[in-house]
């Protein structure tokens, strides 16, 4: 599979996850993963989400929860990168305050459809959806506080790309707060060559002490890569759930896949 198929895949995991939300609710990362599996489950306070759509809670298709743990602060400018039905969008705007501004990158039109209805039903201001991937982000040179994101960076097809283009719309001092998958050790090949693992949130994965390495590449400083949960070849059944060699494969995966908080921040 070339990087257009890789992308074209994962964009359509996408637009079905969209427009299944309000039947079936959300998984993480497109169909490869079904609703309540260790991914995605327990990521937000019902104190967070109490006051959302309930379809912005649907589509909650991340690993993490980067709004808790970034530390925004009223007046900032804040960019999700693959944002999605819009939850850490939604949360980052009530965050920074009527003084700031929360934006949201997705590259699908029907997640970006569902996100700005999100919007109009939550009633709030201080948000712009955008459309646009990642490796090409549609915002100027140094106007962004802090950077999120939530399972994307993981699907990048060009992920020095994702990260130099964050590193540029980011303030000197500005700071890069996502939460992703993240592996640990050796990435088994078979699951790198099986595509529909990379709408899966698998197998686009960064090892750890790479992912380290392409920040720096990019520019950043104050790297660090924080676990948040550990995936075990029990998890494997959730998600990797009709997989014809799903036994094998748990094997390979065990203990192989966290989801991390990843923080780095632009030198002043």
């Amino acid at each position: 599979m070339n990087d257009e198929s890789i992308r074209e895949t994962v964009r359509e995991e996408y637009a079905k996850a969209a427009r299944r939300v309000t039947d079936q609710g959300g998984s993480c990362c497109g169909s490869a993963a079904p609703a309540g599996n260790p991914i995605t489950s327990n990521l937000y306070g019902k104190s967070e989400t109490a006051s959302l759509p309930a379809e912005a809670v649907a589509a909650s298709l991340g690993c993490g929860n980067p709004t808790a743990l970034a530390e925004l602060k009223p007046g900032e400018t804040v960019l999700d990168l693959g944002s999605g039905g819009g939850i850490d969008v939604l949360l980052s705007a009530r965050r920074v305050g009527p003084t700031g501004k929360a934006y949201g990158l997705d590259m699908t039109d029907e997640m970006l459809a569902l996100a700005r209805d999100n919007q109009r039903k939550a009633g709030v201001q201080n948000v712009e959806f955008l459309k646009g991937e990642i490796e090409h982000i549609p915002l100027p040179d140094n106007s962004v506080d802090v950077i999120i994101s939530n399972c994307v960076i993981n699907l990048s097809v060009d992920k020095d790309r994702a990260l130099r283009e964050a590193f540029r719309v980011l303030k000197p001092g500005g700071r890069f707060a996502i939460s992703d998958i993240v592996v640990r050790g050796e990435m088994p090949a078979e699951i790198r060559r099986r595509v529909e693992l990379w709408a899966g949130c698998i197998a686009g994965a960064l090892e750890e002490s790479e992912y380290q390495a392409k920040l720096a590449a990019a520019g950043f400083g104050q790297i660090e890569v924080e676990a948040t949960r550990i995936f075990t070849a029990a998890d494997a059944p959730e998600f990797l759930a009709n997989n014809p060699d799903l036994e094998k494969l748990a094997r390979m995966a065990d203990g192989e896949f966290i989801s991390a908080f990843v923080r780095a921040r632009k030198p002043l």
